[in-house]
């Protein structure tokens, strides 16, 4: 049976700089289009999908592929995904990309005005973020926009695939340490099983930023907050991988108060 991964998320957090990294290795074929991502345990899966149908559908084309993957972000939100890779591919390998939550939101918030769907001020949907986050089109969009905050509880998403999957199945990146150094990406390889030894051409670009000349004000006070809310939910992530994410430490922490 062909071997399949999935990048199933976190949004903003370098999925597409990763994506890219698998798509220039001679044994890994991804899924495409990138854009719109395939999400197809979300919109397209069918009770009569079986591994193999599901190859048929998007592998096969790449010469010298062993292992095939997709990237969809929203996958990390929705637990009927997970079940349903689980039902077809038992034995799929689930790899999430983790980013500082507050530097994430705040580049969720900047991604969503850049296509339109957000006017609000980054405070006014930071701060009311519990009553605006459904309010979306579900028939359009498959998470919603406005869950800046949410969507950064990295521990309760993976603590939902761990139901699915086991341990080893699973390979978690830290963004923060992806981007700066190759043998980040070359562990990933190890853990899917290619060559390890490979050097993407890409490795030093930068995908799907957001527009460079547009930054949204915000405050100390704005990021005290985002940085408070997340406290709670890094420490159980980092006690549960064992990682060190120094670099998502709140700048305020050994200020005055």
């Amino acid at each position: 049976m062909p071997k399949h991964f999935f990048i199933a998320g976190a949004q903003r957090s370098g999925t597409t700089y990763l994506y890219q990294q698998c798509v220039e290795h001679p044994q890994i074929e991804m899924a495409t289009p990138v854009r719109p991502e395939p999400k197809y345990f979300i919109n397209q899966w069918q009770t009569t999908t079986t591994a193999t149908s599901y190859y048929d559908r998007y592998f096969g084309h790449k010469v010298g592929a062993t292992v095939f993957g997709e990237k969809s972000t929203s996958y990390i939100e929705i637990e009927s995904a997970a079940q349903r890779i689980a039902q077809c591919i038992p034995d799929a390998k689930i790899v999430f990309v983790l980013r500082n939550p507050v530097t994430r939101a705040i580049s969720n918030y900047r991604f969503s005005v850049k296509h339109g769907v957000e006017q609000a001020s980054l405070a006014e949907a930071i701060y009311h973020e519990e009553h605006r986050r459904h309010r979306y089109d579900a028939t359009k969009m498959s998470v919603s926009p406005f869950a800046y905050m949410q969507r950064g509880r990295y521990i309760d998403y993976i603590r939902m695939y761990e139901r699915y999957f086991a341990p080893e199945q699973f390979h978690i990146m830290i963004y923060e340490q992806m981007t700066h150094d190759i043998r980040v990406i070359q562990q990933l390889y190890a853990f899917l099983g290619v060559d390890a030894d490979v050097v993407p051409q890409s490795r030093d670009a930068i995908m799907n930023d957001n527009d460079p000349d547009y930054m949204p004000t915000h405050d100390d006070d704005l990021l005290r907050h985002m940085y408070a809310y997340f406290a709670d939910s890094n420490q159980q992530l980092f006690m549960h991988l064992g990682y060190d994410v120094s670099a998502w430490a709140s700048p305020f922490t050994n200020s005055a108060k």
